[in-house]
């Protein structure tokens, strides 16, 4: 009996899981990153406290994410009414889940970062010595794929709306095919400058949240760059 009592509280735990999977946008995306970031761990030599850290920060950021829907859930079920304590709790919630979002860039931008320099440097070097037609190619993909991921989650339409920005992914690609050109400091940085103008201009037209731009940018980044090592 009470090993049958055990198994229920991991089917219970297991299907709280997959539900929030299920429901929660933000959940998929938490799980998508936390699978490219384990993948990425095979290619590089990290030491055991630098597996420890990153595994303890993507289990944060899930815990988290977790929390936030449960928290939802409840209000939703004992609130049938707006309070603006349920307003509170929801968005404490919610920003707990961006702190610890936030401190996992930073953890990574601390053990990758040195790992990734070699790469960036040889990545510069290749993209100079490309042509006009290969990047043209690369900028096409990305908005094809943009349109992929769109369709996917069929929110709002290949033009307008929807997860994630294409404008933002478009415009942040463009600004790393810059960065990967110029070696001028002022000219890369006007190129994220307009980028980020382009994603800013989404959000104040009610036609992106500032979650689905930042999306768009990331994924504009990482799908140039993959692109670039591939092919070029």
């Amino acid at each position: 009996m009470k090993i049958k009592k055990m198994v229920d509280s991991f089917n219970y735990a297991i299907e709280g899981i997959i539900h929030a999977v299920r429901t929660q946008r933000n959940m998929r995306i938490h799980m998508i990153t936390a699978l490219f970031i384990l993948t990425l761990c095979f290619f590089y030599d990290l030491k055991k406290v630098e597996l420890l850290i990153i595994t303890i920060t993507i289990t944060m950021v899930i815990t988290a994410e977790l929390i936030n829907t449960a928290i939802e859930a409840a209000i939703d079920a004992t609130t049938n009414f707006y309070h603006p304590l349920a307003k509170i709790a929801k968005n404490v919630a919610a920003g707990a889940v961006l702190v610890t979002a936030v401190n996992a860039v930073f953890v990574g931008f601390i053990i990758f970062w040195d790992k990734l320099v070699p790469f960036t440097y040889t990545t510069i070097n290749k993209v100079k010595s490309t042509n006009t037609y290969a990047i043209f190619i690369i900028l096409v993909i990305v908005s094809i794929l943009t349109l992929v991921v769109k369709a996917i989650f069929g929110e709002g339409t290949p033009l307008k709306g929807g997860f994630p920005s294409g404008h933002s992914a478009i415009a942040f690609a463009i600004a790393t095919i810059i960065a990967l050109l110029s070696e001028n400091p002022p000219v890369v940085i006007l190129s994220y400058i307009l980028a980020v103008i382009v994603a800013q201009s989404r959000v104040d037209s009610d036609i992106h949240s500032v979650f689905e731009v930042v999306a768009g940018g990331i994924f504009g980044t990482l799908i140039s760059i993959l692109l670039i090592k591939i092919f070029i």
